[in-house]
């Protein structure tokens, strides 16, 4: 592959996907923000005053304050309900995000929490209450119009926009709520989420030559944890200043304890302990920011939820089985196996373990499939999506295919007796049973 379309990794993006993956970042810098703004607004209502003051325009002075006053009860009733909306709104939700991961799986909360709109409506909401409050103390008691010193007018207007924004954003937030909740937009959500890790991937011609010998490793010191992601830009740097070339031990996704190796240094001594700090990521759970399989996992824990006897949902599994296959095609003529990060000479100085062709098809397939030889809807839509991969996948790539396929014909002839039951489940179907 050319080397036009490899992408340097950006310094910022480990910090950027960890603060999507809070929730507390995007309404603190909103209130933060709604200080600035009452100050301004604040502001220019004294000038306001002042001018007309200057002007000894009372009678439009006297006007200002009428209609502040009048806009006072409306403020005042904002601030009172504001919270309690608030309450009420996102306690629904939350139920509503509960029954969701009950139905579908855990790990559909961050979605959840890393959406926009979400984010964005608690943002408003809070930011309105807080304005309002602060509105409420600018306020004088002072009735004489040659006396006062500050009518909020432009205070008062922006509570009644931000109140209308809240209205607006609570609209489009019980709908985005509500799509959550639905198999379809969750499972898009997922595999163009994936999709996006898999942009992300460099796209420059493998590295032909071999690694210089190893000469160190460098340990984990931090707190036991998945691997959550790496800072590739960071440790392109680090591993350009040393002359080296250093290679992540292991996957994205794995778990990692203190003391266990996390990197490789090929060719000369490990950077100093300060130049690597801040570039290995552990939490508690896997974020799909650099993990190629995460999104395969979840779409398969989707998958063999719905098979199971409790739920009993094959069409649901139909579905994921729809975004899985969409998935591999994507992949099937990629490099796979390890990604080489370079620096800006075009030299490799990080190689990243990612899963392999026949990884990313046992993940998609190996627990669908056992889960599947009673439920003729389910091998139906698998054997169809089999054979779509193989119609694409070059010949070095078809093998795992073909032993998935035999296995599920396998199993399907054990599981049913009648060659004519055999028959109508291993025929292929995009709809299952349409």
């Amino acid at each position: 592959m050319s080397d036009r379309g490899y992408r340097r990794p950006l310094a910022l993006s480990p910090l950027r996907e960890h603060l999507r993956d809070t929730f507390w970042f995007a309404p603190t810098l909103g209130l933060v923000g709604v200080f600035a703004l009452w100050w301004a607004a604040s502001s220019l209502d004294t000038e306001i005053v002042a001018h007309l003051r200057d002007e000894r325009a009372y009678t439009e002075l006297g006007d200002l304050m009428s209609f502040a006053q009048d806009a006072k009860t409306i403020v005042t009733t904002i601030s009172s309900a504001m919270m309690t909306f608030i309450g009420v709104v996102f306690s629904i939700s939350l139920v509503a995000v509960q029954m969701a991961s009950g139905q579908l799986t855990p790990r559909v909360v961050r979605i959840f929490v890393r959406s926009r709109i979400s984010k964005l409506t608690l943002t408003v909401f809070l930011a309105t209450f807080l304005f309002s409050l602060l509105v409420l103390t600018s306020y004088e008691s002072e009735a004489d119009p040659r006396r006062v010193t500050s009518v909020p007018l432009v205070q008062s207007m922006l509570t009644l926009a931000m109140v209308g924004l809240s209205l607006l954003l609570f609209i489009a937030y019980v709908s985005a709520t509500l799509r959550l909740m639905q198999v379809g937009p969750v499972t898009d959500r997922i595999t163009r989420e994936a999709l996006r890790v898999l942009r992300r991937m460099p796209r420059g011609p493998l590295s032909g030559e071999p690694l210089a010998p190893e000469t160190t490793r460098v340990m984990h010191t931090g707190r036991a944890g998945v691997l959550r992601d790496v800072n590739v830009a960071r440790l392109v740097r680090a591993a350009r200043r040393q002359g080296i070339v250093m290679r992540l031990i292991p996957r994205i996704g794995d778990f990692v304890v203190p003391g266990t190796p996390v990197l490789a240094v090929h060719g000369g001594a490990a950077p100093p302990r300060h130049a690597l700090a801040y570039t290995v990521s552990v939490g508690v759970e896997r974020t799909p920011h650099q993990d190629l399989a995460f999104g395969l996992r979840q779409l398969s824990d989707i998958a063999l939820r719905a098979l199971s006897a409790a739920v009993n949902d094959p069409t649901t599994a139909v579905q994921c089985l729809d975004r899985v296959v969409q998935f591999l095609a994507a992949v099937v003529h990629l490099p796979l196996g390890a990604v080489h990060h370079r620096d800006g000479a075009g030299h490799v100085r990080l190689v990243q373990d990612v899963p392999a062709w026949t990884d990313l098809v046992d993940l998609a397939f190996e627990e669908i499939r056992r889960c599947s030889t009673d439920t003729p809807q389910v091998s139906r839509r698998l054997l169809a999506g089999i054979d779509d991969l193989l119609l694409l996948a070059p010949a070095d790539r078809r093998k795992p295919l073909l032993r998935h396929r035999a296995l599920l014909a396998q199993a399907v002839e054990r599981s049913a007796p009648e060659a004519a039951e055999r028959g109508f489940a291993l025929l292929p179907d995009h709809q299952g049973i349409g």
